[in-house]
């Protein structure tokens, strides 16, 4: 009888626990998910007045206003430059042997491990000083402080994850080192990189604070448009934007879902 009265508690106590957990992941899923669902709603709609529970008309004269929109269109192509040109430079800048390299990794990192904003400012005084401020170059140095710490840790687990055994054993059957390291090492490891390329683009695509900090009033980029877009623009017109600025993030993240998830990557991140 005691073990029958226990199993129907510990069955009690197993519902109570799902029932708050699926509680909890309905809360975060309308939470997250709720926001995207309206901005995507309102990027269609012509009006939406309370308390209407559906929106007054659907239009796509929003996505047309954006395209046509000069400063729109720059912000978009400048994202997009910004965040192209920072891949090599950050891989560059991580794999490669020069003067100063060591020095300027350790400065690198140690500027992520600070609050940006105030970095940012001290930042802007030494570009005031070299004109680099409203800049493209000075919008490119300030990205490359989150996108460095992608091209070095991450391509570095990756190489970490290459199993030894495979590139003694192609060497004792004859390999050179390049064709070693073009045929295993770099193969084995190119889900790592391209996990660091996509993380370093997110990186530098979404960057706003230091982007609008050095950038203004002269450079600007999508991150930092959304600024002028909820203050001065119909709200339609700050979800369409958001969207676009949305979009690349998702899009990529979903092509290196697996590499992230797992695989020879999550491997290299192992403390053995």
């Amino acid at each position: 009888m005691a073990k029958r009265d226990n199993g129907l508690n510990l069955q009690s106590s197993n519902l109570i626990t799902r029932f708050f957990i699926g509680l909890f992941v309905a809360f975060m899923s309308v939470f997250i998910l709720g926001p995207l669902f309206w901005l995507a709603l309102q990027a269609f709609t012509t009006t939406w007045t309370f308390p209407n529970i559906k929106p007054d008309g659907w239009t796509l004269i929003w996505w047309r206003r954006v395209f046509e929109t000069p400063s729109m269109v720059e912000a978009i192509r400048n994202s997009f430059i910004t965040a192209v040109i920072c891949l090599p430079a950050a891989y560059a800048a991580a794999r490669y042997n020069y003067i100063g390299r060591r020095v300027f990794l350790i400065g690198m990192f140690a500027a992520n491990s600070f609050p940006k904003l105030g970095l940012f400012a001290s930042i802007a005084t030494l570009f005031y000083a070299l004109n680099l401020m409203g800049t493209m170059v000075g919008v490119i140095i300030i990205q490359l402080l989150g996108t460095i710490i992608y091209m070095t840790w991450i391509p570095a687990a990756a190489f970490a994850a290459v199993p030894k055994n495979l590139e003694e054993a192609a060497r004792d059957a004859g390999a050179s080192k390049f064709r070693v390291f073009r045929g295993i090492t770099l193969r084995m490891a190119a889900p790592g990189i391209f996990v660091a390329m996509v993380m370093s683009f997110i990186s530098a695509f979404d960057e706003a604070q230091g982007t609008y900090l050095v950038g203004a009033p002269s450079f600007f980029t999508m991150p930092t448009e959304m600024y002028a877009l909820v203050l001065t623009y119909p709200v339609q017109i700050a979800a369409v934007f958001s969207i676009l600025l949305a979009a690349p993030s998702v899009l990529l993240i979903g092509l290196a879902r697996k590499q992230i998830i797992g695989g020879q990557l999550a491997e290299g991140f192992q403390i053995k």
